[in-house]
């Protein structure tokens, strides 16, 4: 079963698609999300705060981003555009999800909405922005710090 959070990052990938090809306002996004039928599944703070966060920060995500790509980024699909948008957008603002729950959940929406190995990726660029932006928690993790929860 998936969990309410993953559900909103499913929504806010499906927002970030129309944002990224039709370039709407958040708000207008949010407003015809929450006619999807499984909004009410979704984490509602959660989604909100993401899909603001993803457009209001994109400029500086990207820039973050870029250095790690192996193309320019407007030659990446909607999708793994999306994922990957969301997955710097919580490993630099989203200190309370674990790292590799980050990678983990973008890793799996690349696996249910993008191409055939874009989920490998997707998993690639995170770890190394990973690496840049939360050193002390990868140091701590791969001392013997534990399993990361969902």
């Amino acid at each position: 079963m998936k969990s309410a959070r993953h559900k909103a990052r499913e929504l806010v990938l499906q927002g970030l698609y129309q944002w990224l090809l039709a370039a709407e306002h958040a708000d207008e996004i949010h407003a015809q999300l929450a006619e999807f039928k499984d909004y009410d599944k979704a984490d509602p703070k959660y989604l909100q705060r993401l899909l603001g966060g993803v457009i209001a920060d994109a400029a500086n995500l990207k820039a973050a981003l870029i250095p790690l790509l192996d193309r320019p980024i407007d030659q990446l699909s909607p999708v793994e555009c999306g994922v990957l948008l969301i997955g710097a957008y919580e490993l630099e603002h989203v200190a309370d999800v674990p790292y590799k729950v980050v990678i983990n959940e973008a890793v799996e929406l690349a696996k249910s909405y993008g191409g055939t190995d874009g989920h490998k990726y997707v998993n690639g660029v995170l770890d190394k922005l990973a690496a840049k932006l939360r050193p002390a928690e990868i140091k701590v993790r791969g001392a013997g710090g534990g399993n990361a929860a969902a």
